[in-house]
């Protein structure tokens, strides 16, 4: 019997999708579900989970398992259920004020033991369910309800907080972002470990603008640096400008006609040093400039919880699974010979 061919209908739910009239949770939303069917993975088999935020509402909408947490322990819900469900896709929807703020812990550790899930950070920069307070990702000077007189607190980096955890993907996009978007979906989907991924997302009531020297048409055809895999980090509306790696180490923006194509930098996510990448993620300060979008990583590491399944299988084989169990439900301690 040929397998049913899933549509997007099948991961729209019953609920009324409600965000504020504009906001970036829309278009990240719709193509989740347009790209979902793409996976073969029927709606049983997918669980959303997500924290406290606007973009908790997500798992509402989307007709699969899912799970509305309370703040930040988005990541520590979805580790939970990798641990027990190998067969079960697992995404976490988050925001920047729920995964970096009270949630950082879980986020951090959830990336560094390679946990199977994907984990989607919705940055906005800003606080937008409780009205519009100064987030971890708040640039410096950010005036807020909570900062009335300018924020004083140096912003998160969530690409770089990702690779120093030692995520094994890492990766940026942007809400409105038609191709893009997907494109990057599906490596995630794709990625046998943890995978992260950034997606500035606008907030049009209380951030609104944020983004748009990448979201606006022209302006984001110069200031998009596209990162792509094998091929020289370049860009600009005729590609005429480029990234350079200095005898120090450090990267640089340079006019390609001053330098030539064969001084820039190629893009290599499979580096197992993350050093390049970081460094990469660190190319702008805000996202008012040239910024840097795609995959910084995309690395094989042991996946959690995969070799401790991989083991007990094997003390099953040799022991047998009565003496196994007997074994793990005995005293407080045992002698291995």
């Amino acid at each position: 019997m040929a397998a049913t061919e899933l549509t997007k209908a099948d991961f729209q739910s019953d609920q009324e999708t409600r965000w504020c009239p504009g906001c970036g949770d829309y278009a990240v939303l719709a193509a989740v579900q347009s790209f979902f069917p793409e996976l073969g993975i029927p709606p049983e088999r997918v669980v959303f989970v997500s924290g406290i935020g606007c973009a908790g509402r997500f798992a509402y909408y989307m007709d699969t398992y899912g799970m509305h947490g309370i703040h930040g322990r988005g990541p520590a819900l979805a580790t939970g259920l990798a641990a027990a469900r190998e067969d079960l896709s697992i995404w976490v929807v988050t925001g920047d004020g729920d995964a970096l703020s009270i949630g950082g812990n879980h986020l951090i550790h959830a990336l560094r033991r390679n946990v199977p899930v994907k984990i989607l950070l919705f940055n906005n920069q800003i606080y937008g369910l409780t009205k519009g307070q100064a987030s971890p990702t708040s640039e410096l000077g950010k005036v807020t309800k909570s900062t009335p007189f300018g924020s004083i607190d140096e912003p998160f980096n969530p690409i770089s907080l990702a690779l120093g955890a030692e995520a094994t993907f890492v990766a940026r996009t942007v809400d409105t972002d038609k191709q893009h978007l997907p494109a990057v979906l599906r490596a995630a989907a794709a990625h046998e470990g943890a995978a992260f991924v950034e997606i500035y997302q606008n907030c049009p009531v209380f951030n609104d603008g944020a983004f748009d020297a990448l979201r606006d048409k022209k302006q984001g055809a110069v200031n998009g640096i596209r990162l792509e895999h094998g091929q020289p980090v370049r860009f600009g509306a005729e590609l005429e400008r480029g990234v350079t790696r200095g005898e120090d180490g450090d990267l640089r923006i340079v006019d390609v006609a001053d330098v030539g194509e064969d001084a820039l930098l190629v893009h290599d996510v499979h580096r197992a040093d993350p050093s390049l990448a970081f460094a990469l993620s660190r190319l702008s300060a805000r996202p008012t400039g040239p910024t840097p979008i795609g995959i910084f990583r995309d690395v094989q590491r042991p996946v959690s919880g995969r070799e401790l399944s991989h083991e007990l299988a094997q003390a099953r084989a040799r022991t047998g699974e009565a003496e196994l169990e007997a074994l793990l439900h005995s005293a407080d301690s045992w002698t291995v010979r």
